[in-house]
């Protein structure tokens, strides 16, 4: 699994890659922290489009990113998952949290 970061004004976007899991979460965690602390953007952005599995530990991922970022008053958004991605986000209630762009696969 690997991130790749991308800052464009208040803007940060991660793009991951791979399979999130118990394993993968936590440095995937620091990475997106790191360019968030750095940042501070108004919008964070979490591209799916290149992951090709997520367990549970996806949905902590989202729900910590989210949780970091309201204290400061910024936003998330989630965009390029799957179907099944898709899916496990809405039944989570993710949905209540971020922004989450509809599959169009």
């Amino acid at each position: 699994m690997s991130v790749e970061i991308s800052v464009n004004g208040e803007v940060t976007t991660a793009y991951l890659c791979g399979e999130i899991d118990h394993h993968s979460a936590a440095a995937i965690r620091a990475a997106i922290d790191n360019a968030a602390e750095l940042n501070m953007p108004s919008l964070l952005v979490l591209d799916f489009t290149r992951v090709s599995f997520m367990d549970s530990s996806g949905i902590g991922l989202v729900m910590g990113r989210y949780r970091n970022l309201s204290r400061r008053g910024a936003k998330l958004h989630i965009t390029g998952t799957s179907p099944q991605i898709y899916k496990v986000m809405k039944l989570s209630g993710i949905e209540k949290l971020a922004t989450i762009d509809e599959c169009k696969c």
